[in-house]
């Protein structure tokens, strides 16, 4: 076994040894169905810690020659699989780690480049020492000579695996080196396009691949990323069934850790949670945010501070829970091309800090890519609200948020005349970030100023399905909870009788038909001539 040729089975069997180990050997399956086919080509993009440097290290010990893995993928789900056997050890392997490469070439990418050359033709010239390897013949060529050498030998007749793991580390930590990122991914483009000895081609990293004007320099990819996850999307990253079993196995509690890790949904409802949060809240025994700890944790300030128009005012509608939408078609896959705001908030969504809502496909005619999203968890709301707490962009939304409370508390004691008042000072103090008569500004402002107070109280739904119509906003106290639930409806320039009214009219409260506990109906009515708040609020009379 070599270091970067059929490095075999050691990496992944540490993971495999590991007291909390989850079976994605499916992948494998999936693979499998595609090595010296159409679709060879492969790039899975997840935000950091979702298993893809794991996922690489189970390739390896899974394909590699040389070595035999039979006693750990014989316990996996992989061993059902009719091919299984077929392609076990079968290949000759080439794992690149291109962020080791990138740190000890100090960053050149050049440099970076002239060492994987080395130490790969180092690698082969000790398994193929018949065969002249000079150092100055370029790696594909080599490759492409041991191909045609052996084409018709056992020896070499299936061909090469490549798997590359973080492949993208270049764009991210040489975001301004132009020049070096074409010529990395020309390089990529001579090694991997179009060559016969290519079985194989498995990418991972955290953006899609960099486009070039209208095309990619590596378009013979396949790309499965948190936008467009298809048919991979179950096999990085912890499902929800996966999350459940080991909820059960360590007695922890699987409603609190949906609270604090789900949100990642995908088509066909599969839910997918963060491994790394997952197993670190399991080993300590504690929910806690994890995601600070992570190289993308600072850039999210540098991101939501660019002057982009919109931006500011989605971010903050984001932090009061609400959906935003976003064209994701837009963005140049790399992370200093921002045109628009939808291009930071694409960014955002491929480094794990927000998530589409996989029933919003709203794209039209123009084959836009346009979503709703949201922020993902309460992990990812406390890294927002952490760093936009100390931002001077963003300070004065707190000053609404640190009252949320005290608003809470008069909604219960039905203090109308005090709600109202906090609705106007919120409503004014932040005119100049939404707008200031409009109804989406109406409801963005009820939800801010509620949000602290109700995020550990509530079980928030918007547009809830109800009755003969839909409940502006429904807050469901969370199991253990001793306080009423709340319907609230909201008017824009009508009447708070009004939106009592409608709650009773289109039997809104058919919500609460199964709920035994105390229900209160609260009526907003946004005047725009006045500018001030109107608030009733109604103990819903049980059946």
């Amino acid at each position: 076994m070599g270091k970067y040729i059929n490095r075999g089975y050691d990496d992944f069997r540490v993971t495999f040894d590991s007291e909390i180990f989850v079976d994605k050997s499916e992948l494998l399956a999936v693979l499998n169905k595609y090595i010296k086919k159409e679709g060879r080509y492969v790039c899975i993009s997840r935000p950091r810690r979702f298993g893809k440097s794991v996922t690489a290290n189970m390739l390896c010990a899974y394909y590699s020659k040389e070595t035999d893995s039979s006693f750990i993928f014989n316990k996996l789900n992989i061993s059902s699989s009719s091919e299984y056997k077929k392609h076990l050890n079968q290949y000759n392997t080439i794992f690149i780690n291109m962020q080791l490469f990138l740190s000890n070439a100090k960053g050149d990418v050049p440099d970076m480049l002239a060492a994987i050359e080395s130490e790969i033709k180092r690698e082969l010239k000790e398994s193929y020492p018949e065969i002249t390897i000079s150092t100055d013949r370029p790696l594909n060529l080599i490759l492409d000579d041991i191909y045609r050498n052996y084409k018709n030998s056992t020896e070499i007749t299936n061909g090469f695996i490549f798997i590359i793991d973080e492949w993208d580390c270049i764009l991210r930590e040489k975001q301004n080196d132009a020049e070096g990122i074409k010529i990395y991914l020309d390089y990529l483009r001579a090694l991997l396009k179009d060559q016969s000895y290519v079985a194989l081609a498995y990418m991972t990293g955290i953006l899609p691949i960099k486009k070039y004007g209208s095309h990619s320099a590596l378009n013979m990819f396949d790309e499965y990323s948190m936008a467009e996850p298809g048919e991979y999307a179950p096999y990085v990253g912890f499902t929800q069934d996966e999350v459940k079993s080991l909820c059960v196995k360590y007695n922890s509690d699987f409603d609190t850790m949906k609270k604090w890790y789900d949100g990642y949904v995908f088509d066909n409802e599969l839910h997918l949670y963060n491994p790394n949060s997952v197993v670190k809240a399991l080993q300590r025994n504690k929910f806690l945010s994890f995601w600070s700890q992570t190289e993308t944790f600072e850039g999210l300030a540098r991101y939501i501070e660019l002057n982009m128009e919109g931006l500011r005012d989605d971010i903050i509608s984001l932090i009061a829970d609400n959906e935003i939408v976003v064209n994701t078609a837009t963005f140049h896959n790399d992370m200093t091309t921002f045109i628009t705001k939808d291009d930071v908030l694409t960014l955002l969504i491929h480094l794990g800090y927000l998530a589409i809502n996989p029933n919003s496909d709203l794209r039209d005619v123009d084959n836009d890519k346009i979503f709703a999203i949201h922020i993902p968890n309460e992990e990812i709301r406390k890294e927002f609200k952490n760093i936009t707490r100390n931002n001077k962009k963003y300070s004065e939304i707190y000053s609404l948020i640190d009252n949320s409370l005290d608003l809470l508390s008069d909604i219960w004691d039905g203090k109308t005349d005090n709600v109202a008042k906090a609705f106007d000072l919120a409503h004014q103090d932040h005119s100049s970030i939404l707008k200031y008569n409009d109804e989406n500004s109406l409801s963005c402002v009820i939800s801010l100023a509620l949000y602290l107070g109700t995020v550990d109280t509530y079980t928030v739904h918007r547009e809830m399905p109800s009755g003969k119509g839909f409940a502006d906003m429904v807050y469901i106290p969370k199991p253990g909870i001793d306080k009423p639930a709340l319907l609230v409806e909201l008017k824009y320039d009508k009447s708070a009788e009004t939106a009592i009214d409608q709650i009773k009219q289109k039997n809104y409260d058919r919500i609460f038909k199964d709920y035994n506990g105390d229900v209160l109906l609260v009526g907003i009515n946004y005047n725009k001539d006045t500018k001030e708040h109107q608030c009733i609020i109604e103990k819903r009379k049980k059946n």
